[in-house]
């Protein structure tokens, strides 16, 4: 356990430092999941990491027969698919799936189901089939419908996004460019790049007695940990898929260029009220658990919503666009003479501005391991020797991150929890 923290320890100061992590293992502007219209769940326990090192028993959803994830697997599906997913037990308590903004949610007679309060709930060792319509586009979720205090806690939930006809094609992982998220004629839903953000938290205390096969006590639940799409920072920089956790596969590292529309979906899972902040700037939310904010079939997202800060909620989605050019800093982003060509989507009325303020000489500065050496997207320069040269590409670090400060730390300790980056890379730096 105290080489495992010290590694952990060491990959806090590693994924600090970003630019490692962008030049060895890019983000993509694909949401990692699964595709297709018929699948197999199993209900199985397991364990995570958290960024503070420590193990954490969990129960979660598997892919087949294959390892237990937290969360589960992110469905990605087509608008009208007919969905079936035929859930298997392996945990010596009743487990159920439910659906939350799906059509004709059904159970497919025959299996092992038993009676639930919510749900047809599948018993230890048994076969449960649910089927359902994805009627409409938007970002939506499902999780365990029997005692959701303790199970949704444990682990047995997951995402799902389902694509408007013609924005999704057939080949998993490809993206039509650019995408649009929902079938608004104005465009306002429309993107170049998305990525996934499911937000979550957990109460270690009530993992370690489901390890120890004591009931848990949910009524005293205080959360230590909190998580972007199953992983606390400094992991939600890491590689997806990491073999360092292989219950942990999605991260949650983002990159941009300027002017490029990008579409976050926002999913609340849990108990708490967690305010996502994409550090210092605004986002436009479009849609709402599954919903465009519109006040007609006609009309877009004319109901759209400019924030600074988006308060998930449980149980709720969020589809919100950001944009970012550099707009109205006053200086140009890009060191540009005023006689110079301008970059894709400049901010035109910076062009040309110079940096204002003299930068001291490297000799009189403490450089972050992000800076460049130079104050500009995509610039470099000189740089102390040990001191920086972690971001070679020159990208612009943004955080995101919860509003809520004792949520950037994992279990006490700071930096930790729910917080990311988002790069924004000079238009001629390549992302996938």
């Amino acid at each position: 356990m105290l080489n495992r923290l010290k590694k952990k320890l060491g990959l806090v100061v590693a994924m600090a430092v970003l630019g490692v992590v962008m030049a060895a293992c890019p983000a993509s502007a694909v949401i990692q999941g699964v595709t297709g219209t018929a699948f197999n769940f199993t209900a199985k326990p397991g364990y995570i990491y958290g960024g503070d090192g420590v193990s954490i028993y969990i129960w979660g959803f598997a892919n087949g027969t294959g390892v237990v994830q937290y969360p589960g697997p992110t469905l990605l599906l087509h608008e009208g698919d007919n969905v079936s997913i035929t859930l298997t037990n392996s945990l010596t308590t009743n487990v159920s799936m439910v659906f939350p903004g799906m059509s004709n949610v059904a159970v497919t007679p025959g299996g092992s189901g038993v009676p639930g309060i919510i749900t047809t709930e599948c018993p230890p060792a048994g076969t449960v089939t649910y089927t359902f319509t994805a009627a409409n586009p938007g970002t939506y979720y499902y999780q365990s419908g029997t005692d959701p205090a303790l199970q949704v806690e444990m682990g047995l939930f997951g995402a799902i996004v389902v694509y408007p006809t013609g924005s999704f094609p057939a080949s998993p992982g490809v993206l039509s460019q650019p995408g649009h998220a929902y079938n608004d004629t104005q465009g306002d839903s429309a993107y170049d790049r998305e990525y996934l953000l499911i937000v979550s938290e957990m109460d270690a205390r009530i993992h370690r007695a489901a390890e120890r096969g004591i009931a848990p006590d949910t009524n005293g639940f205080f959360s230590v940990y909190w998580f972007y799409n199953g992983r606390n920072m400094p992991d939600t920089m890491g590689a997806a898929g990491d073999p360092m956790l292989p219950t942990q596969p999605y991260n949650a590292l983002f990159q941009m260029h300027p002017g490029e529309k990008v579409l976050y979906r926002i999913v609340g899972i849990g108990r708490e009220l967690h305010p996502v902040h994409p550090h210092g700037n605004h986002t436009n939310l479009i849609a709402q658990d599954g919903r465009l904010l519109s006040s007609g079939p006609a009309n877009g997202a004319d109901l759209r919503k400019r924030l600074f800060t988006i308060p998930t909620t449980p149980g709720g989605t969020y589809d919100t666009i950001f944009e970012w050019t550099g707009a109205n800093v006053g200086w140009d982003i890009y060191g540009h003479a005023p006689g110079d060509p301008m970059q894709p989507n400049e901010f035109a009325a910076d062009h040309g501005k110079p940096f204002p303020t003299p930068i001291p000489h490297q000799q009189d500065l403490m450089p972050g391991q992000l800076y460049s050496g130079s104050p500009f997207l995509g610039g470099s320069g000189a740089l102390p020797p040990g001191e920086g040269g972690f971001n070679p590409t020159g990208a612009y670090m943004h955080m995101v991150h919860d509003h809520v400060e004792k949520e950037l730390c994992n279990d006490g300790i700071f930096p930790g929890g729910a917080m990311t980056i988002m790069a924004i890379e000079h238009p001629s730096v390549p992302i996938p």
